[in-house]
């Protein structure tokens, strides 16, 4: 056997799945086909050459390297194979975009040979994916009086990598297809319960929405061979929930372009619309591909007389149709006057929001990364050059107003930019290249962002970096055969590349399968600080976060940059006073039902919500934060106080130490540097030389929401409100309801108290509601199963410590077992305790599941149609929000609980209180950042 034979196996077994070849990633496999290829009359050569020419990955896969060699001996005559003359090789290598091939390119092109240099310089020239070392070879070059290195820089320096590339078509002719009614998770383009199968492109491609949509998009395509298909959320927004680059991916391989006729399965340029347009971090995703994603505003709200929304009898703005998108319906995009268009012509709405300047450079050169990297390319060769940078690209947009002050995100935007005015300050609208510095990515999207990092040609983090995270939490339940086979060369590879992993691919230290957003908020040792993180709740209750594609990721992880605009913000406040029988999980809820009944519209969409919670330490203000993703935020910024933040940047440290302790440092010193880091900003609080991060008196607000915890006397559920006959109404997360409204008869199929909406604080209280139901009732009896998971090691071995794990135990049918752990997802449950290990767990819903249909009632954050429950025949599956004393009783009742008896069940136990602070945090009035 060899490992030919072993691919062509593959090969039959994937055909029987309907599936073709899979690309090749492994160098040593391609070494093979080369031996086959030079071989004249070997019976495996046509099909070797084949594979070597359309099959082989690109960037800095092993392949490539062995691939890039190859076709460089043939350029130098060193190998002649009839079918890859030099000029093929030379094309062969232009799609290779980076890494091995523009190693080999300038081997050539700062070669002896005259004629090849020419060659291998005109090829470079189109080539933006150059590293540190690329480009200290050229500029070495250049100062050594090369002639090519110098004409190459100057092409580069006139960035006709980007100018020589054809504009945007004038008219795009589109064929909508609804993918379905009301908001559209990422979840039906790239189910969670498919994660294992992301990086394998073709494969998950056939889990997008369904087998029958995709039939139906491949017979548009059949009737429309001259329009693209816009696939559409009618009455809803596209892409809520994730940012999920594999979703962009499914819809980009059935409905995109080709990218390179020489790398398979990676196509670009697809278009997304929702009648509400498109999820913020989704249509960043859009962006990385060079994708349109439209706002297509086809309902809008019924008025009267007086300009008042008509309400129905639900108290729900009456809405009514300005025009049809109906799947088949043919209409035109005008890229000059950026109108959506009727067949004929007439225009139906502007769509300039997806067509500025920034995002048709996306568009034109086929995605975000070219435009980030040949800009960067772009200055380097101007001032290697010793010359102005000429201006190509459009300039980023700069709003700047007199006299007005920064908001928090402002303000950290500014101390972070990159390239901007000199001087200038810059407000909301201004788009802005910034410094990362936290950058996070976990399990089920990293092999995504390891490809994407190979794709982009990078091999190790950049410097700018302070710290980064691989985790290892999506995938943590069950460890099955697929992630046996995922999980160990993701973090092998991540922690070559420069990252602290979850797992040691030596084997050293024990697997940590904390939630990445726990570690991610414990690492941000910085309130001025910004995160990336590969994931929609990468929402840290300190610094501002966001939630990012896979691609992103690895931008942010190759450059130590990301790019976007300043965000608006919401500012919110509280009054009043939280009663004692109320968890801070109602607060949240609230929060969400207070803003739509104040203002009617979600106002939250697309915005940084600053919210001033300073009393509450960073475990506890998270919950609010994570829960912002859910709010269709931007992002979130916690306003805290002094003694307060130091003491989070304390218990940081503590947990960073641990990390530390266990063995998980890396070669860079990263983690003692995030440790030095929060000693260095304790120490500038302590000394009033900077203050926790604060808003300006002046600064401008979109919306100021109001919080009155006075009028919030009962526990809040976030319900998915399944048969609501207003398609477009259900799973959305702005349906907020009181316990009461179930009237205490609710059945309940299953409780979760985990994922990352939960602290320590929520783990004891499970312990302590045990204790008191035992002591009231002599023993407890679960009437539904109830999973619990902790959501970090750290927090359980402090409740070891402390004893309420030993409760916990008492009660549990189910321990998890490092040294055992399960090898099958759990769909049916017995009604006990099950303590499960660290990590998301339900939540993910590519694991664990409830039953199909359950009405499961948990502490999680998603309630989106499939997730953490999939629909029987005879009842849809649901999946309702609540705190975690609610989630607790509800298990034991086997139903919803009355007032009375949560009152009962929580009395005396000390649930997460708030209070608003009763001082203006220090440094408000100076705009200083």
């Amino acid at each position: 056997m060899s490992l030919y034979t072993d691919y062509l196996e593959e090969i039959e077994t994937r055909k029987s799945e309907g599936l073709h070849p899979k690309p090749i990633d492994d160098g040593a496999l391609v070494a093979e086909l080369i031996s086959q290829i030079k071989e004249v009359g070997n019976p495996y050569r046509e099909d070797s050459l084949k594979f070597f020419i359309y099959n082989t990955l690109p960037g800095t896969t092993s392949a490539a390297g062995v691939k890039a060699a190859f076709l460089k001996e043939i350029i130098l005559g060193e190998a002649e194979v009839a079918e890859i003359t030099p000029e093929f090789a030379f094309e062969l290598l232009s799609h290779m975009k980076g890494g091995p091939s523009v190693e080999v390119l300038l081997d050539l092109a700062l070669g002896q040979d005259a004629d090849v240099a020419a060659q291998a310089a005109e090829v470079l020239k189109t080539q933006v994916f150059l590293y540190e070392a690329d480009m200290e070879r050229l500029e070495a070059a250049h100062k050594a009086g090369n002639p090519v290195a110098k004409d190459v820089l100057q092409s580069y320096a006139k960035a006709e990598f980007f100018t020589k590339l054809p504009d945007i078509d004038d008219e795009i002719k589109v064929v909508t297809y609804i993918a379905a009614e009301g908001d559209i998770s990422t979840d039906l383009l790239s189910p969670g319960n498919q994660a294992h199968s992301r990086s394998d492109r073709e494969l998950h491609g056939k889990c997008m929405i369904s087998e029958a949509a995709q039939k139906e998009i491949e017979a548009l395509k059949l009737q429309h061979p001259d329009k693209r298909v816009m696939l559409i959320a009618e009455k809803g927004t596209m892409g809520v929930g994730s940012s999920r680059m594999s979703g962009v991916n499914n819809v980009a391989l059935w409905t995109g372009k080709q990218a390179s006729p020489y790398v398979p399965f990676v196509n670009y340029a697809p278009v997304v619309a929702g009648t509400n347009g498109i999820s913020p971090i989704f249509l960043t995703t859009v962006g990385v591909t060079g994708g349109i994603g439209l706002d297509l505003k086809n309902w809008v709200k019924k008025v009267d007389s007086d300009g008042k929304a008509i309400l129905n009898n639900d108290g729900n703005p009456v809405l009514e149709q300005k025009y049809s998108v109906e799947t088949g319906t043919v209409l035109k995009i005008d890229t000059k006057t950026k109108m959506l268009l009727d067949e004929d012509g007439k225009e139906l709405v502007d769509v300039s929001s997806a067509f500025t300047p920034q995002k048709v450079e996306f568009m034109k050169a086929g995605s975000s990364y070219a435009v980030v990297f040949g800009k960067k390319l772009q200055t380097f060769a101007a001032e290697t050059l010793g010359i102005e940078v000429p201006l190509v690209f459009a300039p980023a947009k700069e709003v700047s107003h007199e006299g007005q002050g920064l908001t928090a995100v402002e303000k950290i935007f500014n101390r972070n930019a990159v390239g901007s005015t000199p001087g200038k300050t810059l407000h909301a609208g201004s788009d802005v290249r910034v410094k990362v510095n936290i950058v996070g990515s976990q399990d089920t999207t990293g092999l995504m962002t390891s490809q994407e990092l190979e794709a982009m040609a990078a091999t190790v983090i950049s410097p700018t970096v302070d710290g980064a995270y691989q985790s290892g939490c999506h995938t943590a339940s069950v460890w099955d055969k697929k992630a046996q086979a995922n999980i160990p060369r993701l973090m092998n590879f991540m922690n070559t590349f420069g990252l602290i992993t979850a797992r040691d691919p030596k084997g050293e230290y024990h697997a940590m399968t904390d939630v990445i957003h726990k570690v991610l908020n414990d690492i941000t040792v910085d309130d001025w600080a910004i995160i990336i993180g590969g994931d929609s709740h990468t929402r840290m209750s300190k610094g501002v976060a966001f939630g990012a594609d896979s691609g992103t990721v690895a931008l942010a992880l190759a450059t130590g940059e990301a790019t976007m605009p300043i965000p608006e913000s919401v500012k919110v406040t509280f009054t009043g006073t939280m009663q004692d029988h109320m968890d801070f999980r109602d607060v949240v809820h609230a929060t969400q039902a207070q803003m739509l009944k104040q203002f009617g519209d979600n106002v939250f969409q697309g915005r940084i919500i600053e919210v001033h919670i300073g009393t509450l330490l960073a475990d506890q203000a998270f919950t609010f934060t994570d829960w912002t993703a859910e709010m269709k935020a931007k992002a979130s910024i916690c306003i805290s106080q002094d003694d307060t933040l130091i003491e989070s940047l304390e218990i940081a440290k503590s947990r960073i130490q641990i990390m530390i302790d266990k063995g998980m440092e890396n070669a860079a010193g990263t983690l003692q540097g995030l440790i030095d880091k929060a000693d260095q900003r304790i120490a500038e609080i302590k000394s009033g030389e900077k203050p926790a991060l604060s808003p300006d008196d002046t600064a401008k607000y979109f919306a100021e929401v109001v919080v009155d915890l006075d009028v919030i006397d009962e526990p809040m559920i976030a319900d998915p409100d399944v048969n609501n006959e207003d398609v477009s109404k259900r799973y959305t997360h702005d349906t907020i309801r009181p316990v009461s409204y179930y009237g205490a008869q609710k059945k309940v199929d299953l409780g979760f108290v985990g994922s990352c909406m939960v602290h320590k604080g929520d783990m004891k209280i499970v312990a302590q509601m045990l204790k008191n139901l035992e002591k009231d009732q002599g023993k407890v009896e679960f009437k539904a199963p109830l999973v619990v998971a902790a959501p970090t090691y750290n927090i359980v071995d402090e409740l070891k410590e402390e004893g309420d794990w030993a409760i916990l135990q008492k009660y549990s049918g189910f321990e998890f077992d490092d040294l055992f752990p399960k090898g099958e997802a759990r769909t049916e449950y017995e009604n006990i305790l099950y303590l499960e290990r660290p990590g998301c767990n339900l939540c993910m819903g590519n694991q664990e599941k409830a039953a199909k249909g359950d009405t499961v009632l948990a502490t999680s954050t998603r309630l989106f149609q499939g997730r953490v429950v999939e629909d029987a025949a005879e009842k849809k599956g649901e999946s309702l929000l609540a705190s975690t004393p609610v989630v607790v009783l509800s298990a034991i009742l086997g139903r919803t609980p009355s007032i009375e008896e949560y009152k009962a069940a929580i009395k005396g136990i000390d649930l997460t209180k708030f209070a608003p602070p009763l001082e203006k945090p220090a440094g408000a009035r100076s705009a200083h950042f």
